[in-house]
């Protein structure tokens, strides 16, 4: 067998990175209410308009790609910002204009809104331009706690939640991360 000291080594993550395209896998009404597609799920929009509603969700799933998780995961966290919306005015602006200025470097760019632009790495690029805003700092930390501390997600990682009820990890393989 002959070795080849030039081979290009491809991960999962820079397959993903160099041209996978991304499935929008949402249906977006008129009405105002987001349906998912895969398992069954639906939102309704109450305080942002549904396009900007939309757009955090593909924008969550950008921050935090996993592709283990649908999209209902990061739709309950943008739901948790729609409720924000309705409570205060400072939120909705926080998020609707956030938006614009992400919308108008897709444009300017790309000439496509940014749910519209297939390639993840091009909307990555697009939030590396805003991750010093307020607006990305907000999204980002409130999906720290809200994807990571959902237990309905923890068995999508392997992950089997705390120890202590179970009397610990001592006998219970306290070496053992593969779920990390």
């Amino acid at each position: 067998m002959e070795k080849r000291e030039n081979q290009i080594k491809v991960s999962r993550r820079n397959l993903i990175k160099a041209g996978s395209k991304t499935l929008i896998l949402m249906s977006v009404l008129p009405t105002g209410m987001i349906i998912g597609k895969g398992k069954a799920w639906a939102v309704k929009a109450k305080s942002l308009n549904i396009d900007t509603f939309a757009t955090l969700i593909q924008v969550s799933r950008d921050i935090y790609p996993h592709d283990k998780l649908e999209d209902n995961f990061y739709a309950k966290v943008v739901e948790g910002f729609d409720s924000a919306a309705g409570k205060s005015i400072a939120d909705k602006r926080l998020f609707e204009l956030g938006l614009v200025g992400l919308q108008q470097a897709s444009m300017g760019k790309y000439n496509k809104n940014y749910r519209d632009i297939g390639w993840e790495t091009q909307r990555v690029q697009l939030l590396r331009g805003i991750e010093k805003t307020t607006f990305f700092q907000r999204i980002r930390g409130t999906l720290i706690t809200g994807i990571y501390n959902n237990q309905e997600v923890w068995p999508l990682f392997g992950y089997e939640g705390e120890s202590a009820p179970m009397g610990g990890y001592l006998n219970r393989g306290f070496d053992d991360i593969n779920w990390l």
